[in-house]
């Protein structure tokens, strides 16, 4: 992961094709199996519709931390690629991007307010590498909680030392962050890097295939 994409973005766009048409899609793309997580996937956001907030944290980073873990490198032969929700879930893994793209995506299908989300890029202490996780914040002055693909518990912000962060931004703002706090504005989200690339490929679904097969 490079250090420049610290300031990318993804796309807050509303899918645009039917249920019925990602599926399809999907599983034409990537196979049955494919197509079977992808009907998973949208019969959770159909079912998740009604549940409180804190509900639909669970049901989201629980879902899709059952995924593989693998970088991009290994599965694009690619230093840094950033997979559509519809790629992530056709082929059943990605890295510690695509985990965090996908379930905020799915979090604003299901009605959470983006001021309440970030992505945040983050220093993984114990790994000693880049990372990014998706914040919930239940009130702007709130400490976040933390949707992690390493960790499978939603956690307090507080609670996890071994993250060290860096940016956050969501789907309008970047922020400069100050460890646990709210950080300070840096910037507009739509001056962003790959931004225009995602929103694109997420519109269309516009699907690819990975380089090596995992």
């Amino acid at each position: 992961m490079t250090f420049w994409l610290l300031c990318c973005l993804l796309a807050v766009n509303v899918f645009a094709a039917s249920n019925t048409q990602q599926i399809e899609k999907i599983t034409q793309f990537y196979g049955d199996r494919a197509g079977k997580r992808a009907t998973a996937w949208r019969q959770l956001i159909n079912t998740s519709q009604d549940l409180s907030e804190s509900q639909k944290l669970k049901v989201i980073n629980d879902f899709f931390n059952q995924f593989v873990f693998i970088s991009d490198q290994k599965l694009w032969n690619q230093e840094d690629y950033w997979a559509t929700p519809y790629e992530f879930v056709g082929i059943g893994a990605g890295d510690c991007e695509d985990f965090s793209i996908a379930k905020y995506q799915a979090l604003l299908e299901l009605g959470i307010d983006d001021n309440k989300l970030r992505l945040v890029y983050v220093k993984a202490l114990e790994l000693n590498q880049f990372h990014m996780v998706v914040t919930y914040y239940p009130t702007p002055s709130a400490i976040p909680l933390i949707l992690d693909n390493l960790k499978g518990n939603i956690s307090l912000a507080t609670e996890r030392n071994d993250l060290l962060p860096i940016y956050s931004f969501n789907g309008s703002k970047l922020w400069l962050m100050k460890q646990k706090g709210q950080g300070k504005i840096a910037g507009n989200a739509s001056r962003l890097s790959l931004w225009n690339d995602l929103r694109n490929r997420s519109q269309h679904i516009k699907l690819n295939q990975p380089r090596n097969i995992f």
